[in-house]
């Protein structure tokens, strides 16, 4: 799994503040148990990344270098999202809220000379289309917010080319548990 054309990694976010469960390291953790795609001999890493601004530069670039993935898909929680939101694109600045360390990036950036805004070169159309479950709402978003989520992507983004994408996911209750169903469909029928 060293080569680019082998490898998609999706990484999540650990626990932070009041969310001591974090619905999106589970719902990785489920599209882990689905196995390797059955048109393309693509293997999934999955990776739990701290919600810390420092660790996370470190794990990206390590990603990046070391793995040469053919896509990255970070999934972080919205406590407040009722559907799936697919991000389009991350922004340099803005990340002024402290981590669970209690560190804020210099000047809110991710990287001092970057972009403004770099813009995914995932097609969040097509996405959306992996990623929905029956029933479930997907909508697609220009504005990632300002924390380790959209630092992430940003990063990722840049030393990746764009072969990047970000989705949050609510609440655990609000979906995961709708994805859980419908993979259990077959096996109600059949019982």
């Amino acid at each position: 799994m060293d080569s680019q054309s082998s490898c998609v990694m999706a990484t999540r976010f650990g626990p932070f503040r009041q969310h001591l469960v974090n619905s999106s390291w589970e719902a990785v953790k489920e599209l882990s148990k689905l196995g390797p795609n059955s048109r393309r001999e693509v293997g999934l890493r999955v990776l739990q990344l701290p919600v810390d601004y420092r660790e996370v530069m470190q794990r990206v670039t390590r990603i990046w270098e070391d793995l040469q993935p053919q896509l990255v898909v970070h999934n972080e929680l919205d406590a407040s999202a009722k559907a799936m939101v697919l991000e389009q694109r991350a922004k340099n600045r803005g990340s002024w809220d402290a981590d669970i360390r209690g560190f804020r990036p210099a000047r809110g950036e991710g990287l001092p000379d970057g972009p403004e805004v770099i813009a995914s070169g995932v097609s969040t159309r097509a996405l959306s289309k992996l990623v929905t479950v029956e029933g479930a709402q997907v909508v697609y978003s220009r504005n990632a917010g300002r924390y380790v989520c959209d630092y992430t992507c940003y990063l990722s983004l840049h030393q990746g080319n764009g072969r990047t994408a970000l989705v949050r996911v609510p609440p655990l209750s609000c979906w995961l548990q709708d994805v859980l169903d419908e993979m259990r469909k077959p096996e109600l029928k059949a019982q």
